[in-house]
Protein backbone atom coordinates (compact mmCIF):
# COMPACT_ATOMS: atom_id res chain seq x y z
CA UNK A 1 0.00 0.00 0.00
CA UNK A 2 1.22 3.55 -0.67
CA UNK A 3 2.64 5.52 2.20
CA UNK A 4 3.06 9.27 2.74
CA UNK A 5 1.84 11.68 0.04
CA UNK A 6 2.14 10.32 -3.47
CA UNK A 7 1.71 13.86 -4.81
CA UNK A 8 4.73 15.10 -2.89
CA UNK A 9 6.72 12.03 -3.90
CA UNK A 10 5.82 12.62 -7.54
CA UNK A 11 6.79 16.30 -7.29
CA UNK A 12 10.23 15.32 -5.95
CA UNK A 13 10.76 12.69 -8.65
CA UNK A 14 9.57 15.01 -11.42
CA UNK A 15 11.81 17.85 -10.25
CA UNK A 16 14.93 15.70 -10.09
CA UNK A 17 14.34 13.94 -13.40
CA UNK A 18 13.27 17.18 -15.09
CA UNK A 19 16.43 19.02 -14.02
CA UNK A 20 18.64 16.21 -15.26
CA UNK A 21 16.81 16.11 -18.59
CA UNK A 22 17.18 19.88 -18.88
CA UNK A 23 20.93 19.65 -18.22
CA UNK A 24 21.21 17.32 -21.23
CA UNK A 25 20.18 20.04 -23.68
CA UNK A 26 20.76 23.26 -21.73
CA UNK A 27 24.49 23.41 -22.39
CA UNK A 28 24.50 22.58 -26.12
CA UNK A 29 23.37 26.01 -27.39
CA UNK A 30 25.90 27.71 -25.09
CA UNK A 31 28.97 25.72 -26.18
CA UNK A 32 30.41 28.57 -28.30
CA UNK A 33 30.06 30.89 -25.30
CA UNK A 34 31.74 28.35 -23.02
CA UNK A 35 34.54 27.86 -25.55
CA UNK A 36 35.24 31.61 -25.69
CA UNK A 37 34.92 32.20 -21.93
CA UNK A 38 37.29 29.37 -20.99
CA UNK A 39 39.75 30.04 -23.85
CA UNK A 40 39.62 26.57 -25.34
CA UNK A 41 39.17 24.98 -28.75
CA UNK A 42 35.92 23.83 -30.31
CA UNK A 43 37.02 20.20 -30.25
CA UNK A 44 37.79 20.42 -26.52
CA UNK A 45 34.52 22.22 -25.77
CA UNK A 46 32.52 19.36 -27.32
CA UNK A 47 33.76 17.15 -24.47
CA UNK A 48 31.40 19.11 -22.22
CA UNK A 49 28.60 17.22 -23.98
CA UNK A 50 30.49 13.97 -24.67
CA UNK A 51 31.57 13.50 -21.03
CA UNK A 52 27.98 13.94 -19.87
CA UNK A 53 26.69 11.45 -22.42
CA UNK A 54 29.25 8.79 -21.55
CA UNK A 55 28.78 9.20 -17.80
CA UNK A 56 24.99 8.98 -18.01
CA UNK A 57 25.20 5.91 -20.24
CA UNK A 58 27.41 4.11 -17.75
CA UNK A 59 25.65 5.06 -14.52
CA UNK A 60 22.00 4.81 -15.60
CA UNK A 61 21.65 0.99 -15.73
CA UNK A 62 24.23 0.31 -13.01
CA UNK A 63 22.66 2.56 -10.38
CA UNK A 64 19.20 1.44 -11.50
CA UNK A 65 20.27 -2.06 -10.47
CA UNK A 66 21.86 -0.77 -7.25
CA UNK A 67 18.54 0.85 -6.36
CA UNK A 68 16.73 -2.45 -6.94
CA UNK A 69 19.17 -4.10 -4.50
CA UNK A 70 19.79 -1.64 -1.66
CA UNK A 71 16.77 0.66 -1.86
CA UNK A 72 15.56 3.12 -4.45
CA UNK A 73 15.05 6.07 -2.07
CA UNK A 74 18.57 5.74 -0.62
CA UNK A 75 20.08 5.56 -4.09
CA UNK A 76 17.90 8.44 -5.32
CA UNK A 77 19.16 10.78 -2.60
CA UNK A 78 22.78 9.81 -3.30
CA UNK A 79 22.29 10.46 -7.02
CA UNK A 80 20.68 13.85 -6.36
CA UNK A 81 23.65 14.78 -4.18
CA UNK A 82 25.97 13.85 -7.05
CA UNK A 83 24.01 16.07 -9.45
CA UNK A 84 24.13 18.89 -6.91
CA UNK A 85 27.89 18.54 -6.53
CA UNK A 86 28.36 18.40 -10.30
CA UNK A 87 26.33 21.56 -10.87
CA UNK A 88 28.16 23.42 -8.10
CA UNK A 89 31.61 22.48 -9.46
CA UNK A 90 30.50 23.38 -13.01
CA UNK A 91 29.28 26.80 -11.90
CA UNK A 92 32.66 27.50 -10.26
CA UNK A 93 34.87 25.75 -12.85
CA UNK A 94 37.98 27.88 -13.56
CA UNK A 95 38.91 25.99 -16.74
CA UNK A 96 37.54 23.53 -19.27
CA UNK A 97 39.12 20.50 -17.58
CA UNK A 98 37.25 21.09 -14.33
CA UNK A 99 34.03 21.73 -16.24
CA UNK A 100 34.36 18.41 -18.07
CA UNK A 101 34.93 16.60 -14.75
CA UNK A 102 31.85 18.34 -13.34
CA UNK A 103 29.82 17.12 -16.30
CA UNK A 104 30.95 13.55 -15.64
CA UNK A 105 29.64 13.89 -12.08
CA UNK A 106 26.36 15.38 -13.34
CA UNK A 107 25.96 12.39 -15.65
CA UNK A 108 25.42 10.18 -12.60
CA UNK A 109 21.97 11.74 -12.56
CA UNK A 110 20.93 9.53 -15.46
CA UNK A 111 19.97 6.99 -12.80
CA UNK A 112 17.14 9.32 -11.70
CA UNK A 113 14.99 7.95 -14.52
CA UNK A 114 14.94 4.24 -13.59
CA UNK A 115 14.91 5.00 -9.86
CA UNK A 116 11.90 7.29 -10.25
CA UNK A 117 9.95 4.76 -12.32
CA UNK A 118 10.74 2.09 -9.74
CA UNK A 119 9.58 4.25 -6.82
CA UNK A 120 6.31 4.99 -8.61
CA UNK A 121 5.71 1.29 -9.20
CA UNK A 122 6.50 0.43 -5.58
CA UNK A 123 4.67 3.23 -3.80
CA UNK A 124 1.65 4.23 -5.87
CA UNK A 125 -1.64 2.36 -6.12
CA UNK A 126 -2.14 0.21 -9.23
CA UNK A 127 -4.64 2.74 -10.57
CA UNK A 128 -2.08 5.55 -10.26
CA UNK A 129 0.95 3.84 -11.75
CA UNK A 130 0.28 4.15 -15.47
CA UNK A 131 -0.83 7.79 -15.34
CA UNK A 132 2.03 8.78 -13.03
CA UNK A 133 4.62 7.14 -15.27
CA UNK A 134 3.13 8.96 -18.27
CA UNK A 135 3.19 12.27 -16.40
CA UNK A 136 6.79 11.75 -15.30
CA UNK A 137 7.76 10.83 -18.85
CA UNK A 138 6.15 14.06 -20.03
CA UNK A 139 8.24 16.03 -17.55
CA UNK A 140 11.41 14.23 -18.67
CA UNK A 141 10.65 14.93 -22.32
CA UNK A 142 9.71 18.55 -21.62
CA UNK A 143 12.91 19.03 -19.60
CA UNK A 144 14.96 18.55 -22.74
CA UNK A 145 12.79 21.10 -24.51
CA UNK A 146 13.13 23.59 -21.67
CA UNK A 147 16.90 23.36 -21.98
CA UNK A 148 16.80 24.25 -25.68
CA UNK A 149 14.40 27.16 -25.13
CA UNK A 150 15.92 28.57 -21.93
CA UNK A 151 19.63 28.44 -22.77
CA UNK A 152 19.68 31.57 -24.92
CA UNK A 153 17.81 33.90 -22.54
CA UNK A 154 19.80 32.71 -19.51
CA UNK A 155 23.17 33.23 -21.22
CA UNK A 156 22.10 36.60 -22.70
CA UNK A 157 20.64 38.00 -19.48
CA UNK A 158 23.10 36.52 -17.00
CA UNK A 159 26.08 34.32 -17.85
CA UNK A 160 26.67 30.73 -18.95
CA UNK A 161 27.54 29.81 -15.34
CA UNK A 162 23.91 30.43 -14.41
CA UNK A 163 23.06 27.39 -16.50
CA UNK A 164 24.45 25.53 -13.46
CA UNK A 165 23.72 27.95 -10.62
CA UNK A 166 19.97 27.73 -11.20
CA UNK A 167 19.92 23.90 -10.98
CA UNK A 168 22.06 24.11 -7.80
CA UNK A 169 19.21 25.81 -5.92
CA UNK A 170 16.52 23.53 -7.34
CA UNK A 171 18.40 20.28 -6.71
CA UNK A 172 19.44 21.33 -3.18
CA UNK A 173 15.78 21.80 -2.21
CA UNK A 174 14.87 18.52 -3.91
CA UNK A 175 17.49 16.60 -1.92
CA UNK A 176 16.13 17.88 1.38
CA UNK A 177 12.53 17.04 0.52
CA UNK A 178 13.45 13.63 -0.89
CA UNK A 179 15.42 12.66 2.22
CA UNK A 180 12.53 13.67 4.46
CA UNK A 181 9.40 12.65 2.60
CA UNK A 182 10.06 10.05 -0.11
CA UNK A 183 9.39 6.61 1.44
CA UNK A 184 11.86 3.76 1.18
CA UNK A 185 10.30 0.77 -0.49
CA UNK A 186 10.63 -2.57 1.31
CA UNK A 187 10.91 -4.35 -2.06
CA UNK A 188 14.43 -5.58 -2.85
CA UNK A 189 15.95 -7.68 -5.58
CA UNK A 190 17.99 -10.67 -4.46
CA UNK A 191 21.70 -11.01 -5.12
CA UNK A 192 24.45 -8.41 -5.37
CA UNK A 193 25.93 -6.05 -7.91
CA UNK A 194 27.91 -7.91 -10.55
CA UNK A 195 30.93 -5.62 -10.71
CA UNK A 196 32.41 -7.62 -13.55
CA UNK A 197 29.18 -7.13 -15.49
CA UNK A 198 29.16 -3.43 -14.56
CA UNK A 199 32.74 -3.01 -15.73
CA UNK A 200 32.14 -4.77 -19.02
CA UNK A 201 28.90 -2.83 -19.61
CA UNK A 202 30.72 0.44 -18.97
CA UNK A 203 33.59 -0.57 -21.23
CA UNK A 204 31.53 -1.50 -24.28
CA UNK A 205 29.27 1.53 -23.91
CA UNK A 206 32.25 3.88 -23.82
CA UNK A 207 33.91 2.04 -26.72
CA UNK A 208 30.72 2.44 -28.76
CA UNK A 209 29.60 5.95 -27.85
CA UNK A 210 33.00 7.63 -27.84
CA UNK A 211 33.75 7.10 -31.55
CA UNK A 212 30.15 7.92 -32.45
CA UNK A 213 30.46 11.30 -30.75
CA UNK A 214 34.00 12.07 -31.94
CA UNK A 215 34.10 10.51 -35.43
CA UNK A 216 33.43 13.87 -37.07
CA UNK A 217 36.74 15.15 -35.68
CA UNK A 218 38.77 11.95 -35.70
CA UNK A 219 37.56 10.72 -39.09
CA UNK A 220 35.29 7.75 -39.69
CA UNK A 221 38.10 5.76 -41.24
CA UNK A 222 40.67 6.61 -38.57
CA UNK A 223 42.39 3.89 -36.58
CA UNK A 224 40.92 5.23 -33.33
CA UNK A 225 37.32 5.08 -34.56
CA UNK A 226 37.60 1.66 -36.21
CA UNK A 227 39.59 0.26 -33.31
CA UNK A 228 37.04 1.43 -30.75
CA UNK A 229 34.14 0.04 -32.77
CA UNK A 230 35.91 -3.32 -32.97
CA UNK A 231 36.63 -3.21 -29.25
CA UNK A 232 32.96 -2.44 -28.54
CA UNK A 233 31.85 -5.52 -30.48
CA UNK A 234 34.27 -7.79 -28.62
CA UNK A 235 33.43 -6.35 -25.20
CA UNK A 236 29.70 -6.58 -25.92
CA UNK A 237 30.06 -10.27 -26.76
CA UNK A 238 32.07 -10.90 -23.58
CA UNK A 239 29.50 -8.97 -21.54
CA UNK A 240 26.65 -11.07 -22.95
CA UNK A 241 28.52 -14.27 -22.13
CA UNK A 242 29.35 -13.10 -18.62
CA UNK A 243 25.82 -11.94 -17.83
CA UNK A 244 24.25 -15.15 -19.17
CA UNK A 245 26.43 -17.23 -16.83
CA UNK A 246 26.21 -14.99 -13.77
CA UNK A 247 24.15 -16.11 -10.78
CA UNK A 248 23.41 -12.43 -10.05
CA UNK A 249 23.64 -10.57 -13.36
CA UNK A 250 23.63 -6.80 -13.56
CA UNK A 251 21.10 -6.99 -16.40
CA UNK A 252 19.00 -10.14 -16.49
CA UNK A 253 19.12 -11.11 -20.16
CA UNK A 254 16.00 -13.24 -19.77
CA UNK A 255 14.09 -10.07 -18.99
CA UNK A 256 15.67 -8.29 -21.97
CA UNK A 257 14.46 -11.15 -24.21
CA UNK A 258 10.81 -10.75 -23.18
CA UNK A 259 8.84 -9.87 -26.35
CA UNK A 260 7.40 -6.66 -24.91
CA UNK A 261 10.85 -5.56 -23.72
CA UNK A 262 12.98 -6.22 -26.81
CA UNK A 263 10.41 -4.78 -29.19
CA UNK A 264 10.03 -1.65 -27.05
CA UNK A 265 13.80 -1.30 -26.81
CA UNK A 266 14.08 -1.64 -30.60
CA UNK A 267 11.58 1.18 -31.05
CA UNK A 268 13.48 3.22 -28.43
CA UNK A 269 16.75 2.81 -30.35
CA UNK A 270 15.23 3.96 -33.64
CA UNK A 271 13.06 6.74 -32.24
CA UNK A 272 15.96 7.99 -30.14
CA UNK A 273 18.01 8.33 -33.34
CA UNK A 274 15.44 10.72 -34.76
CA UNK A 275 14.67 12.61 -31.57
CA UNK A 276 18.21 13.49 -30.47
CA UNK A 277 19.25 14.41 -34.01
CA UNK A 278 16.33 16.84 -34.31
CA UNK A 279 17.23 18.36 -30.95
CA UNK A 280 20.85 18.71 -32.02
CA UNK A 281 20.53 19.96 -35.61
CA UNK A 282 17.22 21.81 -36.00
CA UNK A 283 18.38 24.83 -33.90
CA UNK A 284 21.56 25.01 -36.01
CA UNK A 285 19.48 24.89 -39.18
CA UNK A 286 17.39 27.92 -38.21
CA UNK A 287 20.51 29.79 -37.01
CA UNK A 288 22.17 29.41 -40.43
CA UNK A 289 22.54 32.82 -42.19
CA UNK A 290 20.12 33.30 -45.08
CA UNK A 291 23.13 33.85 -47.35
CA UNK A 292 23.54 30.05 -47.36
CA UNK A 293 20.31 29.76 -49.35
CA UNK A 294 18.30 28.46 -46.41
CA UNK A 295 17.96 29.11 -42.69
CA UNK A 296 16.74 32.28 -41.01
CA UNK A 297 19.85 33.75 -39.34
CA UNK A 298 18.19 33.31 -35.94
CA UNK A 299 19.96 33.99 -32.67
CA UNK A 300 20.25 31.29 -30.01
CA UNK A 301 17.27 32.82 -28.21
CA UNK A 302 15.19 33.09 -31.39
CA UNK A 303 15.96 29.50 -32.38
CA UNK A 304 14.89 28.40 -28.92
CA UNK A 305 11.57 30.20 -29.34
CA UNK A 306 11.03 28.40 -32.64
CA UNK A 307 11.38 25.16 -30.67
CA UNK A 308 8.76 26.30 -28.14
CA UNK A 309 5.89 24.47 -29.93
CA UNK A 310 7.84 21.23 -29.42
CA UNK A 311 8.17 21.88 -25.70
CA UNK A 312 4.48 22.64 -25.25
CA UNK A 313 3.32 19.75 -27.45
CA UNK A 314 5.55 17.11 -25.83
CA UNK A 315 4.40 18.07 -22.34
CA UNK A 316 0.70 18.16 -23.22
CA UNK A 317 0.79 14.91 -25.20
CA UNK A 318 2.70 13.19 -22.41
CA UNK A 319 0.08 14.23 -19.88
CA UNK A 320 -2.72 13.26 -22.29
CA UNK A 321 -1.05 9.91 -22.88
CA UNK A 322 -1.55 8.96 -19.26
CA UNK A 323 -5.25 9.72 -19.55
CA UNK A 324 -5.89 7.75 -22.73
CA UNK A 325 -3.55 4.81 -22.11
CA UNK A 326 -6.21 2.68 -20.35
CA UNK A 327 -8.41 3.05 -23.44
CA UNK A 328 -6.03 2.85 -26.39
CA UNK A 329 -3.06 1.02 -24.84
CA UNK A 330 0.64 1.84 -24.62
CA UNK A 331 1.42 -0.03 -27.85
CA UNK A 332 -0.90 2.20 -29.87
CA UNK A 333 0.61 5.28 -28.25
CA UNK A 334 4.17 4.23 -29.09
CA UNK A 335 3.19 3.49 -32.68
CA UNK A 336 1.41 6.82 -33.02
CA UNK A 337 4.30 8.72 -31.40
CA UNK A 338 6.88 7.24 -33.76
CA UNK A 339 4.58 7.82 -36.76
CA UNK A 340 4.18 11.49 -35.81
CA UNK A 341 7.97 11.77 -35.62
CA UNK A 342 8.23 10.30 -39.13
CA UNK A 343 5.56 12.70 -40.40
CA UNK A 344 7.36 15.68 -38.87
CA UNK A 345 10.74 14.76 -40.39
CA UNK A 346 9.15 14.05 -43.77
CA UNK A 347 7.41 17.42 -43.68
CA UNK A 348 10.71 19.07 -42.79
CA UNK A 349 12.53 17.42 -45.69
CA UNK A 350 9.99 18.85 -48.14
CA UNK A 351 9.10 22.22 -46.60
CA UNK A 352 11.53 24.29 -44.54
CA UNK A 353 11.50 27.71 -46.18
CA UNK A 354 9.21 29.49 -43.72
CA UNK A 355 9.46 29.90 -39.99
CA UNK A 356 5.87 28.71 -39.51
CA UNK A 357 6.86 25.41 -41.17
CA UNK A 358 9.57 24.92 -38.53
CA UNK A 359 6.99 25.63 -35.83
CA UNK A 360 4.61 23.03 -37.28
CA UNK A 361 7.40 20.44 -37.48
CA UNK A 362 8.47 21.18 -33.91
CA UNK A 363 4.91 20.80 -32.69
CA UNK A 364 4.32 17.53 -34.54
CA UNK A 365 7.56 16.04 -33.30
CA UNK A 366 6.76 17.22 -29.78
CA UNK A 367 3.45 15.36 -29.89
CA UNK A 368 5.33 12.24 -30.97
CA UNK A 369 7.96 12.57 -28.23
CA UNK A 370 5.36 12.96 -25.50
CA UNK A 371 3.41 9.89 -26.59
CA UNK A 372 6.52 7.76 -27.19
CA UNK A 373 8.23 8.59 -23.88
CA UNK A 374 5.14 7.80 -21.84
CA UNK A 375 4.37 4.56 -23.64
CA UNK A 376 7.93 3.17 -23.61
CA UNK A 377 8.18 3.57 -19.85
CA UNK A 378 4.77 1.99 -19.27
CA UNK A 379 5.52 -0.95 -21.58
CA UNK A 380 8.79 -1.74 -19.80
CA UNK A 381 7.45 -1.25 -16.27
CA UNK A 382 4.38 -3.35 -17.02
CA UNK A 383 6.39 -6.22 -18.49
CA UNK A 384 9.12 -6.87 -15.90
CA UNK A 385 9.03 -8.00 -12.26
CA UNK A 386 9.14 -5.18 -9.66
CA UNK A 387 12.68 -6.09 -8.56
CA UNK A 388 13.92 -5.65 -12.15
CA UNK A 389 12.26 -2.27 -12.78
CA UNK A 390 15.36 -0.12 -12.22
CA UNK A 391 17.70 -2.15 -14.37
CA UNK A 392 15.17 -2.66 -17.17
CA UNK A 393 14.08 0.99 -17.42
CA UNK A 394 17.72 2.05 -17.11
CA UNK A 395 18.65 -0.07 -20.12
CA UNK A 396 15.68 1.33 -22.06
CA UNK A 397 16.93 4.87 -21.41
CA UNK A 398 20.43 3.78 -22.39
CA UNK A 399 19.28 2.19 -25.62
CA UNK A 400 17.44 5.40 -26.49
CA UNK A 401 20.66 7.32 -25.85
CA UNK A 402 22.66 4.93 -28.03
CA UNK A 403 20.13 5.46 -30.79
CA UNK A 404 20.47 9.22 -30.30
CA UNK A 405 24.23 9.00 -30.68
CA UNK A 406 23.88 6.98 -33.87
CA UNK A 407 21.30 9.38 -35.29
CA UNK A 408 23.34 12.46 -34.41
CA UNK A 409 26.52 10.94 -35.86
CA UNK A 410 24.88 9.98 -39.17
CA UNK A 411 23.14 13.35 -39.39
CA UNK A 412 26.47 15.08 -38.85
CA UNK A 413 28.00 13.08 -41.72
CA UNK A 414 25.19 14.10 -44.07
CA UNK A 415 25.12 17.75 -43.00
CA UNK A 416 28.85 18.46 -42.77
CA UNK A 417 30.15 15.98 -45.35
CA UNK A 418 30.05 18.61 -48.11
CA UNK A 419 30.41 22.33 -47.37
CA UNK A 420 29.96 25.51 -49.36
CA UNK A 421 32.99 27.77 -49.96
CA UNK A 422 31.71 29.85 -47.02
CA UNK A 423 32.11 26.81 -44.77
CA UNK A 424 28.35 26.40 -44.28
CA UNK A 425 26.56 23.12 -45.15
CA UNK A 426 24.53 22.82 -48.33
CA UNK A 427 20.75 22.68 -47.98
CA UNK A 428 20.78 19.21 -49.55
CA UNK A 429 22.76 17.89 -46.58
CA UNK A 430 19.96 18.84 -44.23
CA UNK A 431 17.30 17.54 -46.64
CA UNK A 432 18.99 14.14 -46.82
CA UNK A 433 19.36 14.11 -43.03
CA UNK A 434 15.68 14.88 -42.42
CA UNK A 435 14.75 12.08 -44.84
CA UNK A 436 16.97 9.61 -42.98
CA UNK A 437 15.43 10.62 -39.65
CA UNK A 438 11.95 10.12 -41.10
CA UNK A 439 12.97 6.58 -42.06
CA UNK A 440 14.32 5.95 -38.55
CA UNK A 441 11.03 7.04 -36.97
CA UNK A 442 8.96 5.11 -39.49
CA UNK A 443 10.95 1.95 -38.72
CA UNK A 444 10.42 2.66 -35.00
CA UNK A 445 6.67 2.66 -35.66
CA UNK A 446 7.07 -0.72 -37.37
CA UNK A 447 8.95 -2.07 -34.33
CA UNK A 448 6.17 -0.75 -32.07
CA UNK A 449 3.63 -2.76 -34.04
CA UNK A 450 5.51 -5.91 -32.99
CA UNK A 451 4.95 -5.24 -29.28
CA UNK A 452 2.69 -8.02 -27.92
CA UNK A 453 -0.85 -6.94 -27.16
CA UNK A 454 -1.32 -9.05 -24.07
CA UNK A 455 0.32 -8.17 -20.78
CA UNK A 456 3.12 -10.41 -19.50
CA UNK A 457 2.01 -11.53 -16.06
CA UNK A 458 4.93 -13.67 -15.09
CA UNK A 459 8.44 -14.55 -16.16
CA UNK A 460 9.57 -18.13 -16.30
CA UNK A 461 12.50 -19.25 -14.19
CA UNK A 462 14.12 -17.64 -11.18
CA UNK A 463 12.82 -14.23 -12.26
CA UNK A 464 9.97 -13.78 -9.83
CA UNK A 465 6.27 -13.68 -10.69
CA UNK A 466 4.83 -10.18 -10.92
CA UNK A 467 2.72 -9.63 -7.80
CA UNK A 468 -0.96 -8.88 -8.07
CA UNK A 469 -0.53 -5.79 -5.91
CA UNK A 470 1.23 -3.84 -8.64
CA UNK A 471 -0.29 -4.61 -12.03
CA UNK A 472 0.23 -2.18 -14.88
CA UNK A 473 -1.91 -2.38 -17.97
CA UNK A 474 0.06 -2.87 -21.19
CA UNK A 475 -1.95 -3.29 -24.34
Amino acid sequence: MPRKSTRLTFAVLATGAGVFSMLQSLVAPALPTVQHALHTSQSTATWVMTAYLLSASVFTPILGRVGDLIGKKRTLVAVLLAVLAGCLVAALAPNIGVLIIARVVQGIGGALFPLSFGIIRDEFTPAEVSGSISNLSAVIAAGGGVGIVAAGPIVSALDYRWLFWIPVGVVAATVLIAARYVPESPKRAEGSVSWLGAGLLSAWLVALLLPLSQAGQWGWGSARVLGLFGTAVVLFAVWLLTESRSASPLIDLRVMRLPAVWTTNSAALLFGAGMYAIWSFLPGFVQTPTAAGYGFGATVTESGLLMLPMLIAMFLSGILGGRIEPRVGAKAQLTAGAALGALACGFLALWHDKEWQIGVVAGLFGLGIGLAFASMANLIVGSVPPEQTGAATGMNANIRTIGGSIGAALTSVLVTGRLQPSGLPYASGYTHAWTLLALFCLTAAGAALLVPVRRASRVVGPVVEQPAAAPVRVR
